[in-house]
């Protein structure tokens, strides 16, 4: 491929602040996006190929535009594949054309890797093909791609941010509705670090699954007591009064979805009110939660999220992401962030064995497209 590509068009991963596993309960997070990208360089070629290359990758693999199902197992191709059906799928005009990839979220870091691919890819196709390019359409193409063709079976979330996000702001997404409100970070004295345990991922998507299941166990039997279609629809308050029909792990389960939804609401005040004691109680409060109550943490984000939340300019710290793996988000006084990373990457390879990656990402926009 030489380099008279077209068009350049990128998309965000993302840090969720607060609101962890609640999206598929109808819940309301708070994420953003990230200054990591992944970025597509496109042209026409004038074929029924879709040609990929990658700038870290010696792969080069051509899509047949008439038989995209064929990428499945098609390892690197998959999500680009499952992408471009869904696009084709939705009527949209889709043309052969060049791409050469290049992605700087770091894989299995729970900062959505997938949605920032399936996003820029997408995107791409549609600035290519001369198409209007709408970013919350373009999510949940995204998202259909994750569900239906990769076989992940995802909120909507993780897609959302990475398409809609806005430089300097959290999105306080709703989604039930996808209504969304734009939510100004303004840390002050603070800035967001954000840790990558380093742990493989594994069990993730069969325990995803099993809270996804236990969740909807709990909801159909409060469903009995008071009526409701989410769990996020009941109040801490409607939730004490109510949850005697449940016991064990779907209380749990339950309790946390209903605690975290609040705590979601009381982190955009904080955040409008400059309150950062209160923004980092309540990432603590977080982690507690989906440690004790959700059972998604494990032993190696416990101990990064306990390092940092040990250290004296910390004022809060939480997991990011789907858990078992993945990064810890942290609230740091700036004049402390250097020792702060330094000491808590220092405490959590003792601890574990695992030397941990610290990220300096800037709060950006979503999609970005430029033409070259």
């Amino acid at each position: 491929m030489n380099e008279n590509y077209t068009y350049k068009v990128s998309a965000a991963g993302r840090v969720n602040l607060i609101g962890e596993h609640v999206d598929y309960c109808g819940g309301k997070v708070l994420p953003a996006a990230l200054s990591l990208r992944s970025t597509v360089l496109v042209r026409p070629n004038g074929t029924d190929k879709i040609n990929l290359a990658w700038t870290n990758l010696p792969d080069k693999i051509s899509l047949d535009l008439s038989d995209l199902e064929a990428y499945k197992s098609v390892k690197y191709a998959d999500y680009p594949a499952g992408s471009a059906l869904m696009w084709q799928r939705a009527g949209k005009k889709l043309v052969g054309c060049d791409m050469l990839l290049g992605c700087t979220v770091p894989f299995g870091s729970g900062l959505s890797s997938s949605a920032a691919i399936e996003v820029s890819v997408i995107a791409a196709l549609a600035s290519v093909a001369g198409e209007s390019v709408d970013p919350v359409e373009i999510a949940l193409l995204a998202q259909s791609a994750e569900r239906e063709y990769i076989g992940v079976n995802c909120g909507i979330m993780d897609q959302y941010a990475s398409a809609c996000g806005k430089a300097g702001h959290a999105i306080l997404l709703d989604c039930k509705t996808l209504a969304r409100e734009y939510v100004p970070i303004d840390l002050g004295e603070c800035t967001l670090v954000i840790i990558n345990c380093k742990k493989p991922h594994n069990l993730v998507e069969s325990k995803y699954n099993e809270r996804r299941a236990e969740t909807e166990t709990a909801l159909r039997l409060l469903q009995q007591k008071r009526s409701i279609s989410w769990l996020a629809d009941l109040t801490p308050e409607e939730f004490e009064k109510d949850c005697g029909v449940l016991e064990g792990k779907v209380l749990d389960r339950a309790r946390h979805v209903v605690e975290e939804c609040a705590r979601v609401h009381r982190a955009v005040e904080a955040m409008r009110a400059g309150d950062l004691m209160e923004l980092g109680r309540l990432l603590n409060a977080s982690h507690a939660s989906l440690r004790d109550l959700y059972e998604v943490t494990g032993r190696e984000l416990d101990a990064l999220a306990a390092a940092a939340q040990r250290h004296p300019a910390c004022y809060g710290s939480r997991m990011t992401g789907a858990g078992f793996g993945g990064c810890t988000v942290s609230l740091v006084k700036k004049s402390g962030a250097e020792s702060f990373k330094a000491q808590v990457t220092e405490e959590y390879f003792r601890e574990t064995g695992y030397r941990a990656e610290v990220y300096d990402a800037a709060i950006d926009d979503g999609i970005r497209i430029e033409k070259l």
